[in-house]
C-alpha cells in the first residue's frame, strides 16, 4: 500500500495505526467517526455538564437553606465525591458495555425532589431518602430484566418519538437562556428578557459565546462548540465572571482570586466516601413511601427515554422506526447507575440529556462516553479547577445544541392532527414545565384519548394506555 494511502486511511480511523485495538472495540470506522472526533465529543460532553459536580451536592446537602450548616442533608465533601465517581463509573459502562455516547450523572429535578421533598418535606433523614432511590432504581431495572421498559419504549409512536426529540430541544435551549441570564424570571409574564442585560457579565459573556459558537458552526470548525466554551471561559475568567457555584455555595457571582481557589480547593482536599453505602434499606417496609418511590420511578423512567430518543435522533442511531439498536443495554445501565447513585449517596444517577453537545461534535460510540467518565474521574482531584468553567461559558453550548435537536421538527405531519396536537404538546409543555417526564405524559394522555374518541383506539398499543393512566395517577397524587 502506497505511504499516501495508508495516512489517509490512519487519518479515517479504518487504518492499524496506534489506535486500532480502540478503534475495533468501539467500531469507530463503522460508525463513520475517528478516535480523535470522539475525544473532542467528549471533553466537549464533559464541558457542559460538569457543573452537575458542585450544583448535585449543593441542591443534596441543602447549602442553600442551611448556609450555616446544621443541615440534615448529604455532607458536602462526601457529596462531590459521590456525584464525580457516581457519573464516571456509570458512564464507563454506558461506553464500554452499550457502546453509545451516552454520558450520566446524578439527575437534576430528580436530586431537587430528594432533597426539598423527602428531606425537607417527609422529613426523612438522607440515608432514608438514598433508600428510595435505591429501590426505584431496583424497581427500574426489574423492568429492564423482563423487558418491559423496551417493550413501552417502543410502542411510543414515532411521531412522539419525533416530538420528544423537538421538546428536549428547547429545554436544552431554554436552561441555556435562563443560566446565561438572556432570559429572568417575571412575576407578571412569568418569564421575561433580562432588562438589566447590559449591566450583566454573565449576560454579556453568554452572548459574546453564542456569537463565537454560532460563527464557528457556521464555518464548519471542527469541535466548534468544545472551541467556543473554552474561547468563553478565557473571556469569563478574564472579566471576572466565574460562578463556581450558581445555587450560592461559594456565592453567586465569583470574582476569581487566590483566595477563592485556596477556599475552593479545602473543600475536596481529599475524597471523602461518608455516604457510600449508608442507605436505609428498610424504607421499603413504610408502605407510605411507595407513592414516592412510583413518583420517581416515573421520572426515572421517562426522562432517560426521551433523553435516548432525542440524542440517539441526534446523532443518527436510530432506525426507520425510531427505535435505538442495542437499546436494552442502554436502559439497563441507565438503571443500574439509578440504583448506584442510592448507594453511593448521589442521588439517580441517569442519562443526561447535555450528551448531544458531544453528538454535535461527531461523537457517535461509547469512546465518547469512556473519554466523559475520565474527566469525572480526574475531577474528584481537581474539582476547584473544573469549577471555573461558567455557566456563561457552557449556556451558548447548550442554546446551539438546542438549535440542532429541534430540526427534526420537519418530519412531523402537522397536517394529521390527531397526531400533531398531542405532538405540539408535547414539544410544548417539557420546557415549559422544566420536565421531559411531565412533557411524555401528557403527550401520552392525549395521543391515547384522541385516538379513543374518533373511534381509532385499535392503533394505539395496549402498552401505550396503560401507561397513560399511570401517568394520569402520578398526576393526580401531584408527585
Amino acid at each position: 500500500m502506497a505511504p499516501s494511502s495508508r495516512k489517509k486511511q490512519m487519518a479515517n480511523g479504518s487504518g492499524k495505526g496506534r489506535h486500532s485495538g480502540v478503534e475495533r472495540f468501539f467500531r469507530i470506522s463503522a460508525a463513520g467517526t475517528t478516535v480523535r472526533t470522539e475525544v473532542i465529543a467528549g471533553l466537549a460532553t464533559f464541558m457542559t455538564m460538569a457543573y452537575i459536580i458542585f450544583v448535585n451536592p449543593a441542591i443534596l446537602s441543602l447549602g442553600s437553606v442551611f448556609p450555616n450548616g446544621g443541615s440534615p442533608g448529604v455532607p458536602f465533601n462526601a457529596a462531590i465525591t459521590a456525584t464525580a465517581l457516581g457519573a464516571a463509573l456509570a458512564t464507563l459502562v454506558m461506553g464500554l458495555y452499550a457502546n453509545y455516547p451516552f454520558a450520566l450523572a446524578s439527575g437534576m429535578g430528580i436530586n431537587a425532589m430528594v432533597a426539598f421533598g423527602l428531606i425537607l418535606g417527609a422529613k426523612l433523614s438522607w440515608q432514608q431518602a438514598m433508600g428510595i432511590i435505591f429501590w426505584e432504581g431496583a424497581l427500574v431495572t426489574l423492568f429492564v430484566l423482563t423487558n418491559v421498559r423496551e417493550a413501552v419504549f417502543n410502542a411510543i409512536p414515532v411521531t412522539l418519538k419525533r416530538a420528544i426529540g423537538v421538546g428536549i430541544g428547547l429545554f436544552i435551549a431554554v436552561i441555556g437562556l435562563v443560566e446565561g441570564h438572556i432570559v429572568t424570571a417575571s412575576e407578571a409574564t412569568v418569564v421575561q428578557y433580562n432588562h438589566a442585560f447590559g449591566h450583566d457579565p454573565v449576560a454579556v459573556v453568554t452572548a459574546l459565546g453564542l456569537l463565537i459558537t454560532a460563527w464557528l458552526m457556521a464555518r464548519r470548525t471542527r469541535g466548534a462548540i468544545l472551541l467556543g466554551i473554552v474561547v468563553t471561559t478565557v473571556i469569563g475568567i478574564l472579566v471576572d465572571v466565574v460562578l463556581v457555584d450558581k445555587l450560592g455555595y461559594f456565592g453567586k457571582a465569583h470574582v476569581l482570586s487566590a483566595g477563592a481557589l485556596a477556599g475552593a480547593a479545602k473543600v475536596v482536599e481529599t475524597p471523602s466516601f461518608a455516604t457510600f453505602f449508608k442507605l436505609d434499606f428498610s424504607v421499603i417496609l413504610q408502605v407510605g413511601l411507595w407513592a414516592w418511590i412510583f413518583a420517581l420511578m416515573m421520572t426515572d423512567f421517562f426522562d432517560t427515554m426521551g433523553t435516548v430518543v432525542a440524542v440517539g435522533g441526534e446523532a443518527g442511531l436510530l432506525d426507520s422506526r425510531q427505535r435505538l439498536p442495542r437499546l436494552n443495554r442502554v436502559l439497563l445501565v441507565d438503571s443500574g447507575a439509578a440504583v448506584a447513585g442510592g448507594l453511593f449517596g448521589a442521588s439517580s444517577i441517569t442519562t443526561y440529556i447535555e450528551s448531544a453537545a458531544g453528538v454535535a461534535e461527531g461523537g457517535r460510540t461509547g469512546l465518547t462516553s469512556v473519554v466523559v467518565a475520565l474527566c469525572f474521574l480526574v475531577s474528584i482531584f481537581f474539582a476547584p479547577i473544573i469549577g471555573l468553567v461558567p455557566t456563561a461559558a457552557t449556556s451558548p453550548a447548550l442554546i446551539i445544541v438546542g438549535f440542532l435537536m429541534i430540526t427534526v421538527v420537519r418530519d412531523i405531519d402537522f397536517k394529521n392532527l390527531e397526531e400533531a396536537i398531542p405532538a405540539f404538546v408535547t414539544m410544548i409543555t417539557i420546557p415549559l414545565t422544566y420536565s421531559i417526564t411531565s412533557g411524555i405524559g401528557y403527550g401520552f394522555i392525549l395521543y391515547s384519548l384522541i385516538k379513543l374518541f374518533r373511534g381509532r383506539g385499535r392503533d394505539v398499543h395496549w402498552l401505550l394506555y396503560v401507561v397513560s393512566v399511570l401517568f394520569a395517577v402520578s398526576i393526580y397524587l401531584g408527585k
